[in-house]
């Protein structure tokens, strides 16, 4: 038998985990492992994970209202959370009621005309030399493109079940909003809990501020563009405006996809007509880019619009209409978390914050 004597002292090998670097490669393995599954679950799951974002803007709409209303009513939160969510789903119930009893019928119209009127705007720009041979292919995609937008509206009652989902989740989380807060404050160390408050009442404020002037924004071009175009006897006034009102969610490409709407049909029933739904458009714009959106800009994340723009790309590429309608509230969230992170992590630091961080 050999003597112990003669062999070199035991190292630890890599199944032993009290070696250190043995703990450390693994916790970096795991961390990786970790962050690919994590990407994977996000692609393979990012319809539900939008709708719960959906459903916690509301939540955040919820509870602006609620807020708001504590101004004027002086009585308990759940009262004025009640009176909120009942106001708002008597709107939506009106106004499914209303496109559905009233209107309906009019987006076979409305497609009708949007169709014929780039068959005759793509016909004058090739008879002037403007189009190409393959003319008519760009017009198609156009049109395509522009269908499925009114097939969307036309379709609407298809999405009941997701916004029920978002409405759901919204008000749950709006009634009480701390415990989940407290819920997800749980399940992180000690010394990175106030940071995560501070942050989340942040972000709290911040989206509050912005689905406040987004509402604005959306009521005044809404109401606004249905008025003006019933003074003007443009047809289809109603679902114009409401077209318009529920557009203005999107920032950018919501404007532009309304005029677009508004001149065809404008023109469809005559040059006047055209040109006063030309001239609504740009009253609407105006008051909105040049009123309504620096007021809000004031109070809530000030985001560049090519930002807005590009998010609204590149996420409604990936994830569809919703994933277009969310970008700027998650633009907006990542802005607010790369602030925070980096004012938290002056503060450790001790720098203190930038006073450059935050917009006024």
């Amino acid at each position: 038998m050999s003597d112990p004597a003669d062999f070199a002292p035991e190292q630890p090998g890599p199944s032993d985990f009290r070696d250190p670097t043995t703990a450390r490669e693994l916790k970096r393995a795991a961390v990786w492992l970790g962050l690919g599954v994590a990407i994977i679950l996000v692609w393979f799951l990012a319809q539900p994970l939008l709708l719960i974002v959906a459903g916690l803007v509301f939540a955040s709409m919820l509870d602006g209202g609620t807020r708001l209303l504590g101004r004027v009513l002086p009585i308990g939160r759940g009262w004025r959370l009640a009176i909120v969510c009942l106001a708002t789903m008597s709107f939506l119930v009106w106004t499914v009621y209303f496109a559905g009893a009233s209107i309906a019928a009019q987006f076979e119209t409305l497609q009708s005309v949007v169709t014929t009127q780039f068959h005759h705007i793509t016909e004058w720009a090739h008879s002037m030399g403007m189009l190409p041979h393959n003319g008519a292919a760009i017009r198609d995609q156009m049109l395509g493109s522009i269908g499925q937008v009114t097939m969307a509206v036309g379709s609407a009652l298809g999405a009941i079940s997701s916004l029920a989902m978002i409405v759901v989740i919204g008000i749950f989380v709006a009634i009480e909003p701390r415990l989940y807060e407290r819920g997800v404050a749980w399940m992180l160390p000690m010394s990175k809990r106030r940071e995560f408050y501070q942050t989340s009442a942040e972000l709290g404020s911040t989206i509050r501020r912005l689905m406040a002037g987004r509402l604005l924004g959306m009521a005044v071009e809404g109401v606004g563009t249905w008025i003006l175009l019933m003074v003007g006897g443009v047809p289809m006034a109603a679902l114009l405006g409401i077209l318009t009102g529920l557009l203005a969610f999107l920032p950018n490409i919501g404007a532009i996809i309304s005029g677009v709407l508004l001149v065809l049909v404008g023109f469809s029933a005559g040059v006047e007509q055209g040109l006063w739904a030309i001239g609504v458009y740009l009253v609407v714009q105006i008051v909105d880019g040049y009123v309504i959106v620096p007021m809000v800009a004031k109070r809530s994340v000030d985001l560049a619009p090519a930002l807005v723009l590009g998010a609204q790309i590149l996420f409604g590429a990936l994830f569809g209409i919703l994933g277009l309608a969310l970008a700027d509230p998650i633009v907006a969230m990542i802005k607010v978390l790369l602030e925070e992170s980096s004012e938290n992590n002056a503060e450790e630091a001790g720098l203190g914050a930038s006073p450059i961080l935050r917009p006024n």
